[in-house]
Protein backbone atom coordinates (compact mmCIF):
# COMPACT_ATOMS: atom_id res chain seq x y z
CA UNK A 1 0.00 0.00 0.00
CA UNK A 2 1.39 3.29 -0.97
CA UNK A 3 2.49 6.29 1.46
CA UNK A 4 -0.45 8.26 -1.19
CA UNK A 5 -2.86 6.13 0.53
CA UNK A 6 -1.87 6.10 3.93
CA UNK A 7 -1.82 9.73 3.94
CA UNK A 8 -5.09 10.34 2.21
CA UNK A 9 -6.37 8.05 5.18
CA UNK A 10 -5.24 10.06 7.83
CA UNK A 11 -2.39 7.86 8.88
CA UNK A 12 0.47 9.70 10.65
CA UNK A 13 4.16 8.15 9.65
CA UNK A 14 6.51 7.89 12.18
CA UNK A 15 9.22 5.58 13.44
CA UNK A 16 9.54 2.92 15.73
CA UNK A 17 9.20 -1.16 16.09
CA UNK A 18 5.78 -0.88 18.38
CA UNK A 19 3.90 1.02 15.53
CA UNK A 20 0.79 -1.11 15.00
CA UNK A 21 -3.22 -1.35 14.79
CA UNK A 22 -5.44 -2.83 17.33
CA UNK A 23 -8.80 -3.87 15.94
CA UNK A 24 -11.90 -4.51 18.28
CA UNK A 25 -14.30 -6.50 16.75
CA UNK A 26 -17.21 -6.26 19.17
CA UNK A 27 -17.08 -2.24 18.46
CA UNK A 28 -16.17 -2.89 14.96
CA UNK A 29 -13.31 -0.23 15.89
CA UNK A 30 -9.40 0.37 15.37
CA UNK A 31 -7.11 2.01 16.89
CA UNK A 32 -3.68 2.52 15.21
CA UNK A 33 -0.47 4.39 17.07
CA UNK A 34 2.30 5.95 15.16
CA UNK A 35 2.08 3.73 12.39
CA UNK A 36 5.45 3.99 10.41
CA UNK A 37 5.23 3.39 6.59
CA UNK A 38 7.58 0.06 7.39
CA UNK A 39 4.88 -1.36 9.47
CA UNK A 40 2.08 -0.33 7.68
CA UNK A 41 1.10 -3.76 7.00
CA UNK A 42 -1.06 -3.71 10.06
CA UNK A 43 -3.99 -1.79 9.00
CA UNK A 44 -5.16 -4.27 6.77
CA UNK A 45 -6.61 -5.19 10.37
CA UNK A 46 -8.69 -1.63 10.37
CA UNK A 47 -10.25 -2.81 7.03
CA UNK A 48 -13.69 -4.16 8.31
CA UNK A 49 -13.68 -1.10 11.24
CA UNK A 50 -16.03 1.49 10.47
CA UNK A 51 -14.62 4.01 13.31
CA UNK A 52 -10.33 4.10 12.76
CA UNK A 53 -8.02 6.24 15.07
CA UNK A 54 -4.77 7.37 14.21
CA UNK A 55 -2.75 8.59 17.53
CA UNK A 56 1.17 10.01 17.32
CA UNK A 57 3.54 10.54 14.38
CA UNK A 58 5.13 12.90 12.39
CA UNK A 59 4.29 14.02 9.04
CA UNK A 60 6.38 16.83 8.49
CA UNK A 61 9.14 15.05 7.01
CA UNK A 62 6.37 13.71 4.44
CA UNK A 63 4.98 17.44 3.40
CA UNK A 64 6.86 17.55 -0.32
CA UNK A 65 6.18 14.19 -1.17
CA UNK A 66 4.64 14.09 -4.32
CA UNK A 67 1.01 12.62 -4.68
CA UNK A 68 -0.46 11.55 -7.53
CA UNK A 69 -3.71 10.70 -8.76
CA UNK A 70 -5.02 7.55 -7.89
CA UNK A 71 -4.70 4.37 -10.52
CA UNK A 72 -8.38 3.22 -10.78
CA UNK A 73 -7.44 -0.06 -8.92
CA UNK A 74 -6.67 2.44 -5.56
CA UNK A 75 -9.93 4.02 -6.10
CA UNK A 76 -12.19 0.72 -6.02
CA UNK A 77 -10.28 -0.42 -2.76
CA UNK A 78 -11.49 2.89 -1.29
CA UNK A 79 -14.94 2.73 -2.59
CA UNK A 80 -15.00 -0.74 -0.73
CA UNK A 81 -14.21 0.33 2.83
CA UNK A 82 -16.93 0.56 5.16
CA UNK A 83 -14.98 3.22 7.48
CA UNK A 84 -17.23 5.84 8.11
CA UNK A 85 -15.43 7.76 11.04
CA UNK A 86 -11.33 8.91 11.22
CA UNK A 87 -10.13 10.50 14.15
CA UNK A 88 -6.68 11.73 14.18
CA UNK A 89 -4.52 12.97 17.34
CA UNK A 90 -1.95 14.23 18.83
CA UNK A 91 -0.23 14.93 15.76
CA UNK A 92 1.53 18.04 13.66
CA UNK A 93 -0.27 18.16 10.19
CA UNK A 94 1.08 20.42 7.37
CA UNK A 95 -1.32 22.00 5.60
CA UNK A 96 0.32 21.90 2.72
CA UNK A 97 0.14 17.63 2.66
CA UNK A 98 -3.32 18.17 4.01
CA UNK A 99 -4.98 20.26 1.19
CA UNK A 100 -3.18 17.90 -1.47
CA UNK A 101 -4.88 14.19 -0.11
CA UNK A 102 -7.98 15.88 1.77
CA UNK A 103 -9.50 15.38 -2.67
CA UNK A 104 -9.21 11.64 -2.55
CA UNK A 105 -11.86 11.09 0.64
CA UNK A 106 -14.48 11.77 -2.48
CA UNK A 107 -13.57 7.64 -3.36
CA UNK A 108 -14.56 6.86 0.58
CA UNK A 109 -17.70 6.54 2.49
CA UNK A 110 -16.09 8.84 5.33
CA UNK A 111 -18.94 10.59 6.80
CA UNK A 112 -16.95 11.86 10.08
CA UNK A 113 -13.68 13.04 10.57
CA UNK A 114 -12.17 14.48 13.54
CA UNK A 115 -9.46 16.22 14.83
CA UNK A 116 -7.98 16.28 18.33
CA UNK A 117 -4.87 17.81 20.04
CA UNK A 118 -3.12 18.57 16.76
CA UNK A 119 -0.85 21.18 15.18
CA UNK A 120 -1.53 22.76 11.71
CA UNK A 121 1.47 24.45 10.37
CA UNK A 122 1.90 26.84 8.14
CA UNK A 123 -0.83 26.88 5.44
CA UNK A 124 -1.79 24.79 2.20
CA UNK A 125 -2.95 26.03 -1.49
CA UNK A 126 -6.69 24.82 -1.70
CA UNK A 127 -7.17 25.06 -5.38
CA UNK A 128 -7.26 21.39 -6.22
CA UNK A 129 -10.84 21.41 -4.13
CA UNK A 130 -12.48 23.70 -6.21
CA UNK A 131 -15.63 22.56 -7.12
CA UNK A 132 -14.82 18.78 -5.65
CA UNK A 133 -17.56 17.07 -3.41
CA UNK A 134 -16.96 14.97 -0.45
CA UNK A 135 -18.94 12.38 1.77
CA UNK A 136 -17.73 14.02 4.86
CA UNK A 137 -21.14 15.74 6.65
CA UNK A 138 -19.28 16.13 10.08
CA UNK A 139 -16.16 17.88 11.10
CA UNK A 140 -14.47 18.29 14.49
CA UNK A 141 -11.60 19.81 15.88
CA UNK A 142 -10.82 19.73 19.49
CA UNK A 143 -7.85 21.56 21.04
CA UNK A 144 -5.98 22.27 17.85
CA UNK A 145 -3.55 25.09 16.69
CA UNK A 146 -3.69 26.56 13.60
CA UNK A 147 -3.18 30.36 11.46
CA UNK A 148 -5.72 32.59 12.29
CA UNK A 149 -9.42 32.35 10.38
CA UNK A 150 -9.00 36.11 9.35
CA UNK A 151 -7.13 36.52 5.98
CA UNK A 152 -8.63 32.78 4.72
CA UNK A 153 -11.51 33.43 2.86
CA UNK A 154 -10.04 32.02 -0.61
CA UNK A 155 -9.04 28.91 1.08
CA UNK A 156 -12.42 28.58 2.27
CA UNK A 157 -14.33 29.47 -0.99
CA UNK A 158 -12.17 26.28 -2.76
CA UNK A 159 -13.61 24.27 -0.26
CA UNK A 160 -17.02 26.08 -0.93
CA UNK A 161 -18.68 23.03 -2.81
CA UNK A 162 -17.78 20.43 -0.16
CA UNK A 163 -18.21 23.12 3.36
CA UNK A 164 -21.80 24.55 1.37
CA UNK A 165 -23.21 20.47 2.65
CA UNK A 166 -21.60 20.28 5.71
CA UNK A 167 -24.40 19.81 8.47
CA UNK A 168 -22.17 19.38 11.74
CA UNK A 169 -19.20 21.56 13.12
CA UNK A 170 -17.52 21.69 16.09
CA UNK A 171 -14.35 24.00 17.18
CA UNK A 172 -13.95 23.25 20.67
CA UNK A 173 -11.22 24.07 23.25
CA UNK A 174 -9.32 26.15 20.33
CA UNK A 175 -8.80 29.42 21.58
CA UNK A 176 -11.41 30.65 18.79
CA UNK A 177 -11.71 34.65 19.39
CA UNK A 178 -14.32 35.53 15.79
CA UNK A 179 -15.29 33.99 12.34
CA UNK A 180 -15.26 36.16 9.36
CA UNK A 181 -19.01 36.80 8.14
CA UNK A 182 -17.71 35.68 4.67
CA UNK A 183 -16.46 32.14 6.47
CA UNK A 184 -19.98 31.66 8.11
CA UNK A 185 -21.45 32.31 4.15
CA UNK A 186 -20.11 29.39 3.32
CA UNK A 187 -21.87 26.92 5.76
CA UNK A 188 -25.10 27.25 3.58
CA UNK A 189 -26.26 23.52 5.48
CA UNK A 190 -24.86 23.54 8.56
CA UNK A 191 -27.31 22.42 11.13
CA UNK A 192 -25.32 21.95 14.60
CA UNK A 193 -21.92 24.86 15.29
CA UNK A 194 -20.14 23.98 18.46
CA UNK A 195 -18.12 26.89 19.36
CA UNK A 196 -17.38 25.68 23.26
CA UNK A 197 -14.54 26.28 25.35
CA UNK A 198 -13.13 28.89 23.25
CA UNK A 199 -12.57 32.64 23.66
CA UNK A 200 -15.47 34.36 22.11
CA UNK A 201 -16.27 37.85 23.80
CA UNK A 202 -19.75 39.37 23.27
CA UNK A 203 -17.98 41.64 20.00
CA UNK A 204 -16.73 38.40 18.30
CA UNK A 205 -20.99 37.16 17.39
CA UNK A 206 -22.36 40.17 15.47
CA UNK A 207 -19.46 39.33 12.92
CA UNK A 208 -19.84 35.50 12.95
CA UNK A 209 -23.58 35.44 12.46
CA UNK A 210 -23.45 38.23 10.18
CA UNK A 211 -26.70 38.76 7.66
CA UNK A 212 -26.41 34.95 5.48
CA UNK A 213 -24.35 32.93 7.34
CA UNK A 214 -25.39 29.91 8.89
CA UNK A 215 -28.79 30.25 7.51
CA UNK A 216 -29.76 26.85 8.27
CA UNK A 217 -28.11 26.46 11.63
CA UNK A 218 -30.60 25.18 14.37
CA UNK A 219 -27.99 24.03 17.12
CA UNK A 220 -25.59 26.30 18.41
CA UNK A 221 -23.13 25.72 21.41
CA UNK A 222 -21.45 28.82 23.05
CA UNK A 223 -21.18 27.59 26.76
CA UNK A 224 -17.49 28.05 28.24
CA UNK A 225 -16.77 31.38 26.21
CA UNK A 226 -15.54 34.77 27.76
CA UNK A 227 -20.19 36.18 26.83
CA UNK A 228 -21.09 38.32 29.30
CA UNK A 229 -24.08 40.84 28.48
CA UNK A 230 -27.52 38.51 27.77
CA UNK A 231 -28.55 41.12 25.75
CA UNK A 232 -24.95 41.34 23.79
CA UNK A 233 -25.73 37.72 22.67
CA UNK A 234 -29.38 38.05 22.22
CA UNK A 235 -28.59 40.75 19.07
CA UNK A 236 -25.66 38.54 18.12
CA UNK A 237 -27.65 35.25 17.21
CA UNK A 238 -30.72 37.94 16.61
CA UNK A 239 -29.48 36.73 12.28
CA UNK A 240 -30.16 33.23 12.62
CA UNK A 241 -33.60 32.78 11.44
CA UNK A 242 -33.98 28.70 12.19
CA UNK A 243 -32.05 28.38 15.53
CA UNK A 244 -33.90 26.26 17.85
CA UNK A 245 -31.40 25.38 20.55
CA UNK A 246 -29.10 27.42 22.40
CA UNK A 247 -26.29 27.03 24.98
CA UNK A 248 -24.78 29.47 26.84
CA UNK A 249 -24.04 27.40 29.84
CA UNK A 250 -20.90 28.36 31.80
CA UNK A 251 -20.70 32.25 30.86
CA UNK A 252 -20.78 35.24 33.48
CA UNK A 253 -23.89 37.04 32.06
CA UNK A 254 -25.91 40.50 33.22
CA UNK A 255 -28.88 41.53 31.62
CA UNK A 256 -29.91 44.60 30.57
CA UNK A 257 -33.21 46.07 31.41
CA UNK A 258 -33.68 48.62 28.97
CA UNK A 259 -32.38 46.25 26.27
CA UNK A 260 -35.51 45.49 23.73
CA UNK A 261 -33.31 42.78 21.38
CA UNK A 262 -35.58 40.09 20.37
CA UNK A 263 -34.93 36.47 20.46
CA UNK A 264 -35.10 34.68 17.03
CA UNK A 265 -38.67 33.09 17.56
CA UNK A 266 -37.74 29.37 16.32
CA UNK A 267 -35.32 29.18 19.43
CA UNK A 268 -37.31 26.71 21.63
CA UNK A 269 -34.68 25.22 24.23
CA UNK A 270 -32.05 27.63 25.94
CA UNK A 271 -29.48 26.87 28.03
CA UNK A 272 -28.52 29.16 31.17
CA UNK A 273 -27.33 27.28 33.99
CA UNK A 274 -24.13 28.58 35.38
CA UNK A 275 -24.39 32.00 34.35
CA UNK A 276 -24.61 33.64 37.58
CA UNK A 277 -27.58 35.04 37.24
CA UNK A 278 -29.52 36.52 40.09
CA UNK A 279 -32.88 36.63 38.12
CA UNK A 280 -34.60 35.88 34.93
CA UNK A 281 -33.66 37.74 32.29
CA UNK A 282 -36.17 39.42 29.77
CA UNK A 283 -37.04 39.03 27.32
CA UNK A 284 -36.74 35.14 27.24
CA UNK A 285 -37.32 33.71 23.64
CA UNK A 286 -41.45 33.63 23.04
CA UNK A 287 -41.91 29.96 21.96
CA UNK A 288 -39.64 28.49 24.61
CA UNK A 289 -40.40 24.77 25.29
CA UNK A 290 -37.35 24.14 27.29
CA UNK A 291 -35.47 26.35 30.00
CA UNK A 292 -32.36 25.35 31.77
CA UNK A 293 -31.79 27.73 34.42
CA UNK A 294 -30.08 25.71 37.38
CA UNK A 295 -26.84 26.36 39.40
CA UNK A 296 -27.78 29.85 39.48
CA UNK A 297 -28.45 32.68 42.45
CA UNK A 298 -32.73 32.78 41.97
CA UNK A 299 -34.27 34.09 45.03
CA UNK A 300 -37.79 33.79 42.85
CA UNK A 301 -38.96 33.18 39.50
CA UNK A 302 -42.14 34.96 38.06
CA UNK A 303 -42.69 33.87 33.98
CA UNK A 304 -45.43 33.36 31.89
CA UNK A 305 -44.74 31.18 28.95
CA UNK A 306 -47.71 29.34 28.09
CA UNK A 307 -45.08 26.76 25.50
CA UNK A 308 -42.77 26.08 28.18
CA UNK A 309 -42.92 21.72 28.50
CA UNK A 310 -39.46 21.20 30.63
CA UNK A 311 -37.59 23.95 33.29
CA UNK A 312 -34.70 23.30 35.18
CA UNK A 313 -34.57 25.42 38.43
CA UNK A 314 -32.50 22.81 40.92
CA UNK A 315 -29.03 24.21 42.59
CA UNK A 316 -30.78 27.86 43.05
CA UNK A 317 -31.93 29.77 46.38
CA UNK A 318 -35.35 29.46 45.94
CA UNK A 319 -37.78 29.45 48.95
CA UNK A 320 -40.87 28.20 47.32
CA UNK A 321 -42.00 26.33 44.74
CA UNK A 322 -42.95 29.04 41.51
CA UNK A 323 -46.60 28.70 40.73
CA UNK A 324 -47.01 26.33 37.07
CA UNK A 325 -50.70 27.73 37.20
CA UNK A 326 -48.88 29.86 33.87
CA UNK A 327 -47.24 26.89 32.31
CA UNK A 328 -50.22 24.69 31.16
CA UNK A 329 -48.14 22.53 28.82
CA UNK A 330 -45.25 22.11 31.77
CA UNK A 331 -44.33 18.30 31.97
CA UNK A 332 -40.84 18.19 33.56
CA UNK A 333 -40.05 20.58 36.47
CA UNK A 334 -36.70 20.24 38.53
CA UNK A 335 -36.16 22.43 42.16
CA UNK A 336 -33.29 19.85 43.94
CA UNK A 337 -31.13 21.72 46.22
CA UNK A 338 -32.94 24.83 46.59
CA UNK A 339 -34.27 26.51 49.88
CA UNK A 340 -37.41 25.30 49.83
CA UNK A 341 -39.34 24.07 53.38
CA UNK A 342 -43.08 23.22 52.17
CA UNK A 343 -45.25 22.73 49.27
CA UNK A 344 -48.14 24.19 49.46
CA UNK A 345 -51.10 21.50 49.20
CA UNK A 346 -52.48 23.58 46.13
CA UNK A 347 -49.67 23.42 44.43
CA UNK A 348 -49.38 19.56 45.23
CA UNK A 349 -52.35 19.34 42.87
CA UNK A 350 -51.04 21.14 40.15
CA UNK A 351 -47.59 19.11 40.55
CA UNK A 352 -49.20 15.97 40.63
CA UNK A 353 -50.52 16.57 37.11
CA UNK A 354 -46.52 16.63 35.92
CA UNK A 355 -44.79 13.92 34.45
CA UNK A 356 -41.02 14.07 35.85
CA UNK A 357 -41.14 16.26 39.13
CA UNK A 358 -37.55 16.69 41.35
CA UNK A 359 -37.47 18.31 44.17
CA UNK A 360 -34.77 16.66 46.22
CA UNK A 361 -32.49 17.72 48.98
CA UNK A 362 -33.92 20.76 50.32
CA UNK A 363 -34.68 21.80 53.89
CA UNK A 364 -38.25 20.20 54.11
CA UNK A 365 -40.20 21.35 57.11
CA UNK A 366 -41.83 17.61 58.32
CA UNK A 367 -44.93 19.07 59.81
CA UNK A 368 -48.20 17.04 58.69
CA UNK A 369 -48.74 19.40 55.85
CA UNK A 370 -45.24 19.68 55.02
CA UNK A 371 -44.20 15.70 54.84
CA UNK A 372 -48.52 15.50 53.59
CA UNK A 373 -48.01 16.94 50.53
CA UNK A 374 -44.42 15.40 49.36
CA UNK A 375 -46.10 12.08 50.01
CA UNK A 376 -48.98 12.66 47.90
CA UNK A 377 -47.06 13.62 45.21
CA UNK A 378 -44.95 10.67 46.01
CA UNK A 379 -48.00 8.25 45.36
CA UNK A 380 -48.80 10.32 42.05
CA UNK A 381 -45.83 8.06 40.87
CA UNK A 382 -44.66 11.38 39.37
CA UNK A 383 -41.56 12.00 41.95
CA UNK A 384 -38.36 11.90 39.99
CA UNK A 385 -34.92 10.18 40.94
CA UNK A 386 -33.79 10.69 44.53
CA UNK A 387 -36.98 9.54 46.23
CA UNK A 388 -37.49 8.61 49.41
CA UNK A 389 -33.18 8.80 50.41
CA UNK A 390 -32.52 12.23 49.07
CA UNK A 391 -35.82 13.82 50.58
CA UNK A 392 -35.36 14.74 54.13
CA UNK A 393 -36.28 16.04 57.36
CA UNK A 394 -34.93 19.35 58.10
CA UNK A 395 -37.59 20.58 60.94
CA UNK A 396 -38.91 19.98 63.30
CA UNK A 397 -36.46 18.48 65.51
CA UNK A 398 -38.03 15.35 66.60
CA UNK A 399 -38.09 14.57 62.47
CA UNK A 400 -34.42 15.85 61.84
CA UNK A 401 -32.61 13.67 59.68
CA UNK A 402 -35.91 11.46 59.06
CA UNK A 403 -36.44 10.37 55.73
CA UNK A 404 -40.10 12.03 54.59
CA UNK A 405 -41.44 9.39 53.48
CA UNK A 406 -41.04 7.97 57.24
CA UNK A 407 -42.64 10.75 58.70
CA UNK A 408 -46.24 9.67 59.90
CA UNK A 409 -49.07 12.28 58.63
CA UNK A 410 -52.24 9.79 59.19
CA UNK A 411 -55.36 11.69 59.97
CA UNK A 412 -55.46 10.56 63.59
CA UNK A 413 -51.82 11.89 64.12
CA UNK A 414 -52.26 15.36 62.19
CA UNK A 415 -55.66 16.43 62.68
CA UNK A 416 -57.12 14.52 65.60
CA UNK A 417 -60.26 17.45 65.91
CA UNK A 418 -61.12 15.74 62.43
CA UNK A 419 -61.63 12.47 64.24
CA UNK A 420 -62.39 13.47 67.16
CA UNK A 421 -65.44 15.51 66.54
CA UNK A 422 -67.14 13.25 64.24
CA UNK A 423 -66.91 10.56 67.12
CA UNK A 424 -68.88 13.49 69.39
CA UNK A 425 -71.52 13.76 67.16
CA UNK A 426 -71.82 9.87 66.58
CA UNK A 427 -71.89 9.59 70.67
CA UNK A 428 -74.52 12.18 71.15
CA UNK A 429 -76.68 10.78 68.90
CA UNK A 430 -76.40 7.20 69.89
CA UNK A 431 -77.31 8.83 73.42
CA UNK A 432 -80.23 10.60 72.13
CA UNK A 433 -81.23 7.74 70.36
CA UNK A 434 -80.70 5.47 73.74
CA UNK A 435 -83.16 7.96 75.12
Amino acid sequence: MSVAVLLLLGLQVAEGRRNRCFFNRTQESCVCYSLSEETAGSIIQCLPATVVEFWGGDLEKYAAFPIRDLDSSVIDTLGSLVIQKIIIGNVLVPEVLLARVLRFFSYTHVQELAFESCVFQGTGNWSDMDGQNLPILSLSFHNVTSAPLTGREQAFSSLSRWLESLEELAVTGSRVTSVPCAIGRVFRALRSLNLAHNSLGDGSLPPTFCQGAFPQLQQLSLHHNNLSSYHGVCEGVELLPELRHLDLSHNELMADPSSSCQWPPSLQHFNLSNTGLDEVPAPLPPHLEVLDMSHNHLHAVDISLSSMKKLFLNQNLLQAVPSIRNYPMLDTLHLDNNSISELPRAEVKLLGRLQDVAVADNPFSCSCSGAGGLQALAATGHLGQGWPGDYRCHSPAQYQGWQVAQVPVSVLHCDPAAVVAPLCVALALLGVAGA
